[in-house]
């Protein structure tokens, strides 16, 4: 019951998203990752690699199974007959002798051995459903870690915008306070002026803020196969996991997809070694079935000549010289094997040092965190305090106009911090394959 209400919520959710073109959705992280992970091109790419590697799984394939064929071959034939006796009184002569030749068969054959080639074969089929499978993982993973990034991008673009609203207000204020004091003959048009310029420059940054936020929501609506006029809302806060430790994610890194499909690789190459040697060996077939034959003529010694019958055999083939195809081969797959040993290697050796560098960049913008959220409550208790002074006439427009950008900044760094933190914490959730939503 469970599962069918996560359906019917799922397929709710869709539809508002597409029904929506004028009016604004609410959108949750889960439900953006459950979307793109339904609609996602990528991923149903890869479904269907892991559906043929699946339907090739099988012991017919792999040539287990016995193999039956039918033939039927009826020719037809006009032929001139001459016969001749040691009683001349019997000798014949004819044209235009109808005949008529009729085969068939019924033949089934299964092989009994060929160096283990077949169950070779057969696990070498299951290994690469296997690898297919961690190959969807590790783009399940992907698609997830993206949505995450982009949907977290556009909270960082909004938080921003936050800081460049706070800003206009306060320019608004100065604005007002300067026209008030230009009334009673104490601020001159220069100061009018600057404020002015100072205002339509914060609207003008607020405009460029909200093109971005647009075009972030249209990246995040591109994953998740939507259309880019869907209207979404957001409204949620960066919120980082502080308590992620280097040697939890080091020790889960081999669970990572992208190693095990590494290890899949050579598995794969190993029994393709297997095969090729195989080839080396004596094949033993069995076979068995059904013959017909008839054979008639109008005239001659034979007028009709049938066979019928069952028939048993065995066949054993022994390879003794193939020009050394299969011992190039062989060479050549154990030299394939060594490059997917290397490329696991190679794979272990990325994965570790991004793991190890994402870290180091998670724990630098998590230690940063606190003190620039010291500075930002600092900078926005710095504008209140210039704004009164500059009310009452104890501070210069220069002392708003440094306030704001102090209050700016640091508005801007601090959401940065935590962006840039939920990120590596998002990354290295996806390299020790720990990512949830």
């Amino acid at each position: 019951m469970q599962k069918l209400g996560r359906v019917y919520t799922f397929l709710v959710f869709t539809f508002l998203l597409v029904g929506a073109t004028n009016a604004q959705t609410t959108l949750s992280l889960n439900q953006a990752v459950q979307t793109a992970l339904k609609n996602s091109y990528d991923i149903q790419l890869v479904e269907n690699t892991v559906a043929i590697a699946k339907n090739n799984n099988n012991i017919g394939v792999a040539g287990a199974l016995p193999t039956v064929t039918s033939t039927v071959n009826n020719n037809k034939s006009l032929s001139t007959i001459e016969q001749k006796f040691a009683d001349p009184t019997r000798n014949t002569t004819k044209t235009g002798v109808d005949g008529n030749t009729l085969t068939a068969g019924l033949t089934a054959s299964v092989i009994i051995f060929n160096g283990y080639r077949i169950m070779t074969t057969k696990d070498r089929l299951a290994t690469i459903e296997k690898q297919s499978e961690q190959q969807l993982q590790t783009q399940l993973a992907n698609t997830t870690a993206t949505v995450m990034q982009q949907y977290y991008n556009i909270i960082r673009q909004q938080a921003y915008l936050k800081t460049i609203e706070k800003s206009i207000e306060a320019s608004k204020q100065r604005l007002d306070i300067v026209e008030t004091r230009q009334k009673i003959g104490v601020a001159n048009q220069a100061d009018y002026l600057q404020s002015n310029l100072d205002l339509n420059a914060l609207i003008q940054g607020k405009q460029n803020q909200l093109l971005i936020i647009d075009q972030a929501k249209a990246d995040l609506l591109n994953t998740m196969v939507l259309p880019t006029t869907t209207s979404i809302t957001i409204q949620e806060d960066i919120k980082v996991d502080s308590k992620i430790s280097l040697s939890e994610v080091e020790s889960k890194i081999k669970a990572n997809p992208i190693l095990q499909s590494a290890e899949q690789l050579i598995n794969i190459n190993q029994f393709i070694e297997k095969e090729t040697k195989a080839l080396m060996y004596p094949t033993l077939r069995a076979s068995t079935g059904y013959n017909v034959t008839s054979s008639s003529s109008a005239a001659g010694f034979s007028l009709l000549n049938e066979s019928y019958g069952p028939f048993l055999g065995l066949n054993l083939s022994i390879p003794l010289y193939g020009g050394g195809a299969a011992k190039h081969g062989l060479k050549t797959a154990k030299l394939n094997t060594n490059n997917a040993r290397l490329q696991y290697k190679n794979a272990e050796l990325d994965l570790s040092t991004e793991l190890y560098k994402t870290y180091q960049s998670y724990q630098n913008n998590l230690q940063q965190i606190p003190t620039e959220s010291d500075n930002f409550k600092m900078s926005q208790s710095l504008l209140e305090l210039v704004m009164q002074k500059f009310q009452l006439g104890q501070a210069t427009m220069v002392d708003v106009k440094q306030a704001q950008q102090s209050f700016e900044n640091a508005g801007f760094r601090l959401v940065s911090l935590r962006f840039n933190a939920k990120i590596a914490e998002i990354e290295l959730k996806r390299l020790s394959n720990q990512l949830t939503f």
